[in-house]
């Protein structure tokens, strides 16, 4: 697939990708995730997994992941890099996971946002995700709520 008039693949993120997948965070969240924290997920924890959005060059232009507890699908992270987004790459990773996730058993889904995150709720509801409560001060580095969001 295209964007940004350049190739882009979806695919499993790896161990390999932590380093990358990190550094992608550190560009689109005030509070990332660690390397090792990337590591974890794509080698140890049996719940997690995680796709990333790599283009020609290498580089992780997006990624996504989600845990898998019992017949649900808690969404951990979203990103897609400033000069890839709203080109619809963001929806491709929902719509990859998800349907990768329906093929082992996952029948809802579950994610926080924040609220004054318009863009990710919009695509969230376009995914037919509702709102169903709210994390007040979720959000370390500001106190921001977060939107609990669910997808039946």
């Amino acid at each position: 697939m295209k964007f940004a008039n350049r190739e882009i693949e979806i695919r499993k993120m790896t161990v390999s990708d932590s380093a990358n997948v990190a550094k992608l965070d550190r560009v689109c969240f005030t509070t990332p995730w660690s390397e090792e924290s990337f590591e974890y997920e794509a080698h140890l924890n049996p719940l997690a997994y995680y796709l990333v959005a790599e283009a020609e060059d290498g580089s992780i232009v997006g990624y996504m992941g989600i845990w898998h507890i019992l017949d649900e699908g808690h969404i951990t992270n979203v990103a897609v890099h400033p000069d890839f987004r709203d080109r619809g790459l963001g929806s491709k990773l929902i719509s990859e996971i998800i349907a990768c996730s329906d093929v082992v058993g996952m029948k809802r889904y579950t994610l926080e946002v924040r609220v004054s995150n318009e863009a990710a709720l919009h695509t969230y509801r376009k995914f037919g995700f509702s709102e169903a409560g709210l994390r007040t001060n979720y959000y370390e580095d500001d106190g921001e709520d977060a939107i609990i969001m669910w997808k039946e």
